[in-house]
């Protein structure tokens, strides 16, 4: 073969491996590049369909809150479809971890340290970066009890007295709860006697504003952004470094996302490290919330507008969901989250319904605080005192006390035997005390509902016109959610167990109202023809012919009003009332099955004693 020939060959040959290469080099480019081979541009954005579904999780603090409210609105704006569901903090981590939740704005560090530090390490959990810096989060006190002596940990205990013994929490389960459990646990600073009461951010607040009015001492827990150092004059408390950390607890909040959620969607991840906020424009927008009664979007909407500068800031590099430059599109459009829409219009000539509440609200707290205080005292120095009574009987007296009444009204072996063994089960399980509270609770709560409960009915069997106007009230007393109650109540008596007490009253007290005015209505005609042949009195009447003939159902009503009233021991835990909701709203709040599990089990164990003894006698005799 001539060298021409070969060289010929061989050269073709180079060119076209040369040729491959630059294919293969332009390809594996492109497919780097995430760019379609030969296809034509596509308006389609960054963001695949799976992401525009952003699942956010809001612990119920307003700062997170008003933070996911504002993340919301923009994604909003964008195209994206924010879902916002409350959680308590472990349970975020835990449902982010099981990717059904996207994003967390509220990751105060280091108090949660000890929260996200398992999903961290395991991967589950992504940390975007700082959010916010110069927070802060430690115990304060008002102004009044800092220039009285009160401004270090180490004060705490000198002012035990004034104090209650009691240190206000937020909600159950959260960081800094958990931090000053500890701290009264080992007895720090001498604390080991002082309790914490825990509720809400709300119920926390409202109880501080009770103590400023009348100039009581309070200690709390405190954080900086918040409308509180704008509408209190507090001061927060030194030396307290062991707990939650220096500089008063010095802070900053973290973005959480689940694990790749970033890579996955990359223009969301592009917003959330864009976004960065201020101490004084997060107390601005939770000023609005708090006090002027805003919706969070609606505020936050509002925020938006009165912020380009800052809107400029966040939406760097960002695009809508179908492909255009975000500020752009958002300049274009002229409006923030849908303003202009139908709905926004309605929503911006609301009907004042919760603003007269409120209002209303203020006006008897500001005219009755003298009664509201007497009412209070009423009940709570009946809880407590039957409560200290049952505390001052020993255990093992209660117990065979219980098992001795128990025989008394059922005449059983069995059942004294399980009344018996529940209570020593339920002091097994460390649960005893909270039982007390939870059973001092019900019992006046019962004995409060069967005082106006059964007059109530019997005036409505003799007064058809009175139970026809009732009805719509037990209806609606009966159909309302619970946390309703709960709202007028702990703003005009604070935390603790008295609007624990009246929000299960006004719960339980249909029942014997219906079963009573249904027993002396169904008494039969014969017994009253008789006895008025005998020439009886009303009250004759009332007391020896209608009450024997109804008292199965009107026992029947009271022993359904403690059933209820047991029923309302979570929901009166929420405002501080003690007992047994406590270790069942903890167990929620962090997740721990196997509290939940106990305290559960004890609740239920507590109401079959309730309900064995006091049902109405089975005809059989047995029980």
């Amino acid at each position: 073969m001539a060298p021409s020939e070969s060289t010929g060959i061989g050269g073709a040959s180079a060119h076209r491996s040369a040729r491959r290469c630059v294919s293969a080099a332009l390809l594996g480019y492109a497919l780097l590049a995430g760019a379609p081979v030969n296809a034509a541009p596509t308006t389609s954005g960054p963001d695949s369909p799976a992401c525009r579904t952003v699942r956010l999780s809001d612990i119920g603090w307003t700062d997170v809150t008003a933070t996911t409210a504002l993340f919301g609105a923009l994604l909003r704006d964008l195209g994206y479809r924010p879902q916002i569901t409350v959680l308590s903090l472990p349970v975020t981590y835990a449902s982010m971890k099981n990717k059904d939740i996207d994003v967390f704005l509220g990751n105060w560090m280091p108090s949660q340290d000890g929260d996200r530090k398992a999903y961290v390490a395991d991967g589950s959990v992504e940390v975007i970066g700082a959010n916010l810096t110069g927070a802060k989060y430690t115990l304060a006190v008002p102004s009044y009890t800092y220039e009285a002596g009160l401004r270090d940990f180490a004060d705490i205990q000198r002012f035990g007295a004034q104090l209650d013994y009691s240190i206000y929490g937020i909600e159950a389960g959260n960081d800094g709860n958990r931090l000053v459990l500890g701290m009264l646990k080992q007895n720090l600073f001498g604390l080991g006697d002082f309790k914490l009461i825990e509720s809400s951010e709300q119920g926390m607040l409202a109880e501080v504003e009770r103590a400023f009015r009348s100039h009581a001492p309070i200690v709390f827990l405190a954080w900086d952004p918040h409308p509180m150092n704008m509408r209190f004059k507090l001061q927060y408390l030194s030396g307290g470094d062991r707990v939650f950390g220096p500089n008063f607890g010095g802070a900053r909040v973290d973005t959480n996302t689940r694990a790749g959620y970033s890579a996955e969607c990359a223009n969301v991840g592009r917003l959330l490290r864009n976004l960065k906020f201020t101490t004084q424009g997060e107390s601005q927008l939770m000023s609005t919330i708090l006090d002027q009664h805003q919706p969070p979007e609606v505020a936050a909407e509002a925020w938006l507008k009165a912020n380009p500068a800052v809107l400029a800031r966040w939406l760097d590099g960002v695009y809508t969901f179908d492909g255009r430059p975000a500020l752009a599109a958002l300049r274009g459009a002229g409006k923030v989250s849908g303003a202009g829409s139908f709905e926004h219009w309605v929503s911006d000539h609301k009907i004042p319904v919760g603003d007269s509440v409120s209002v209303l609200i203020e006006y008897i707290k500001a005219h009755g605080r003298a009664l509201f205080d007497g009412v209070s005292a009423l009940i709570r120095g009946s809880v407590d005192g039957l409560n200290a009574l049952l505390r001052a009987i020993p255990s093992p007296l209660l117990i065979v006390g219980m098992g001795a009444l128990t025989w008394v009204l059922r005449r059983s072996l069995a059942l004294c035997a399980f009344v018996t063994l529940a209570l020593l089960f339920i002091m097994n399980q460390g649960y005893w005390i909270a039982t007390l509270e939870t059973l001092s609770l019900v019992i006046v709560a019962a004995l409060v509902s069967t005082a106006i409960g059964v007059p109530l009915g019997i005036a409505a069997a003799h007064r058809p016109r009175l139970y026809a106007a009732l009805r719509p009230v037990l209806d609606l007393m009966q159909t309302l959610p619970t946390f309703v109650y709960l709202i007028p109540t702990l703003v005009l008596f604070g935390l603790g167990v008295v609007p624990g007490l009246i929000s299960t009253v006004i719960f339980a007290l249909p029942a014997p109202i219906r079963l009573t005015q249904l027993g002396i209505s169904s008494v039969p005609k014969p017994l009253l023809e008789a006895g008025q042949a005998f020439g009886a009195t009303g009250l004759q009447m009332l007391w020896k012919v209608e009450l024997p003939s109804a008292a199965p159902t009107i026992v029947a009503g009271i022993t359904q009003c403690i059933m209820l009233s047991l029923s309302m021991v979570v929901i009166a835990a929420l405002v501080g009332a003690g007992g047994l909701g406590v270790p069942v709203v903890r167990a929620l709040n962090t997740v721990q099955v196997g509290m939940g599990f106990e305290a559960g089990f004890v609740i239920v164990l507590l109401a079959i004693i309730l309900d064995r003894i006091s049902r109405p006698s089975d005809k059989a005799g047995g029980s």
